[in-house]
């Protein structure tokens, strides 16, 4: 049976800028010398990773890059802590700087921060490659937490600086400074959260009403795309999220379907169009 779905991938969907100047230099790079390192996935997206594997890009950690000597290595959009920069000095790395410049804008006023002596509380992802890099201007000295519930308990100065993930909820982010303000602490928040990440929010609601069934195409690791994914399944309870076409399953849909396809700031369009083609061939 010929299920006929009339098929729309969200325009507004795709590679931040910040995606883009890493992917780009990268490509760059790979052109001309063949290969290039980069320090940790260059994207939270396993099938673009692996595109740009097939073009030479090498994926190393944190533990090999001391073993490096006179090589290039890039940074990717999320930004590397003050040890990174000094291991690559070292070794005379030389680092290709694709950090995203709304990420360097928040860690120049993190580092400002603590050399102001204040104490800093970051509320983002236990273990993002941002957020290691936030942790690094403080020396390691900022609390991190996901959620309200891990402050529970926690002896909290009377006065702090409040930061957050650039890829964080906004309206989360503000009720977590109310809250903090209700318990009696003097916050000063500063809200770093990005406008091309948070605006997606509005306009993917928007978009997932628009259709009978919506395909969310993210890699697993994105946090940002676990946030954008809520923000559709809340709009719309048929939303799928997927992040392969391999995933997708002909019994979720019905003949004639209106479907829509979006995704996360780190998937790319290509793999969206992957979706498109297989859900018209139903």
């Amino acid at each position: 049976m010929a299920y006929q779905l009339q098929v729309t991938i969200d325009k507004d969907s795709g590679f931040c800028f910040g995606v883009v100047y890493a992917i780009d230099m990268a490509e760059e790079i790979l052109e001309t010398d063949g290969y290039l390192y980069c320090l940790g996935d260059i994207v939270h997206n396993d099938e673009e990773v692996a595109r740009l594997k097939a073009k030479g890009l090498r994926i190393i950690d944190h533990s090999k890059l001391p073993e490096l000597k006179n090589e290039k290595v890039l940074i990717r959009a999320h930004g590397e802590a003050p040890e990174t920069y000094r291991i690559a000095l070292e070794n005379q790395i030389t680092l290709i700087d694709a950090s995203c410049p709304v990420v360097l804008k928040l860690q120049n006023r993190v580092k400002t921060s603590f050399d102001q002596a204040e104490k800093i509380l970051i509320y983002g992802k236990h273990g993002h490659a941002e957020v290691i890099g936030l942790q690094g201007q403080t020396n390691g000295d900022a609390l991190v937490f996901q959620d309200l519930a891990e402050l529970e308990g926690i002896d909290l100065p009377e006065r702090f600086t409040l930061y957050s993930q650039t890829t964080k909820s906004t309206d989360k982010f503000y009720e977590i400074k109310a809250e903090l303000q209700h318990r009696g602490y003097d916050v000063k928040a500063n809200d770093t959260i990005c406008r091309q990440v948070s605006n997606r929010y509005d306009e993917l609601g928007n978009f997932a009403s628009q259709y009978d069934k919506v395909v969310f195409v993210s890699g697993k690791k994105s946090s940002n795309g676990r946030v954008l994914f809520e923000v559709c399944l809340k709009r719309n309870p048929n939303t799928y999220f997927v992040s392969d076409p391999a995933e997708l399953e002909p019994a979720l849909f019905q003949p004639g379907d209106r479907v829509g396809i979006c995704g996360a700031t780190s998937t790319p369009m290509w793999l969206m169009e992957q979706v498109k083609t297989v859900l018209e061939e139903y």
